[in-house]
């Protein structure tokens, strides 16, 4: 399932707490697609605390508490990690991350807690939203079998990295555009791992963000940035995209465009991707400024230019969901939708 939809089903699953429909939310998939960032920005969305709960390093008393003895009984001494109306807040996350490299033995001690929503006398409050997640067997982790009457305390849901929503994603957490430009150019590289040539730095949605803090740290240094961008997403697509970025410098004048200005389309397909993302970023700069319709107008005109109209539909596209509606009241979206009608009813057929 794409990571979009499974943050519309988190953000519906947390809201349900206010109702009592709640129900844990367990995500499966392979290192490095983003399963804990997404959480953490529904969290963020929200603005609630997130206790993030790494059970592969826990005990199974580190999650029951310790006993203590009062008078002539045991109680239990609840660990402070778990969430608390009083000191947390009334709503909020638990995650429990890494839950299938968790011994059998921890996850066992998780069984009430996650079901039941308490452990003995401890109550999670009714506010808190329990999501969990872990790597699937094969994807050379640490892992465990899920037991069965654990598996059947979540509701399950498997994540794939998606480039559309990553290529959101980026824009949004202003991700070099050259990085950018080279996923739209070769998407098959957003993710990829085989676990059976045992890599160690691979293509992902975590390590391309990786690759874009070398691009920052390392970019006035080309004799140590294709090395670094190899550490981070390995030797073959480090090389690809050091070269991409090589290239980049045979780009129009990007000012020129976002001003109105004749500019020439380049003739290269990774070209043309990398002025793309390069003009996404700039409406994304300009949103919100008194500039912002001119930058919108100009990048429309642009898109119109392409001499492959699926490029400028793919333009608009990525534009759209970096801005949002106001992109639709610029006069020059108009234009551009009636220059393409024929190739979305072509699509529709």
């Amino acid at each position: 399932m794409r990571p979009a939809h499974i943050a519309a089903i988190l953000d519906q699953e947390f809201q349900a707490t206010l109702s009592g429909q709640h129900t844990p939310v367990m995500l499966w998939g392979p290192p490095g697609v983003g399963k804990s960032q997404i959480i953490a920005q529904i969290a963020k969305k929200h603005g609630v605390p997130l206790i993030d709960i790494r059970l592969s390093q826990m005990e199974p008393t580190d999650l029951r508490g310790i006993p203590f003895r009062k008078e002539d009984y045991v109680e239990w001494a609840v660990p402070a990690m778990l969430p608390d109306a009083k000191r947390h807040g009334p709503a909020g996350i638990l995650f429990l991350d890494e839950i299938t490299s968790a011994p059998p033995t921890v996850s066992t001690a998780a069984y009430q807690l996650i079901l039941d929503r308490r452990l003995g006398e401890y109550q999670i409050p009714d506010g808190w939203a329990i999501f969990a997640a872990g790597n699937r067997q094969g994807d050379r982790g640490v892992t465990y079998t899920m037991p069965a009457p654990l598996a059947n305390r979540f509701t399950h849901y498997e994540m794939e990295a998606h480039l559309d929503d990553w290529v959101a994603w980026a824009h949004a957490n202003q991700i070099d555009e050259r990085i950018i430009g080279f996923l739209r150019f070769r998407p098959d590289l957003l993710f990829h791992f085989d676990p059976a040539h045992n890599p160690i730095a691979f293509p992902s949605p975590r390590s391309w963000e990786f690759a874009h803090r070398a691009v920052k740290k390392f970019g006035h240094m080309p004799d140590l940035l294709r090395d670094t961008l190899e550490a981070c997403v390995g030797p073959a697509a480090g090389v690809e995209v050091k070269a991409f970025i090589d290239s980049m410098d045979q780009l129009p004048d990007i000012d020129a465009i976002v001003n109105g200005q004749d500019s020439h389309v380049p003739q290269g397909i990774d070209l043309q991707y990398g002025v793309a993302a390069a003009l996404v970023r700039r409406a994304v700069l300009a949103k919100g400024t008194p500039d912002a319709n001119r930058v919108l107008g100009n990048v429309l005109k642009y898109a119109r230019r392409f001499p492959q109209r699926e490029m400028g539909v793919m333009l608009v596209t990525d534009l759209h969901r970096a801005v949002g509606k106001p992109l639709f009241a610029v006069p020059e979206f108009a234009e551009w939708a009636n220059s393409i009608t024929d190739l979305m009813l072509y699509d529709l057929k």
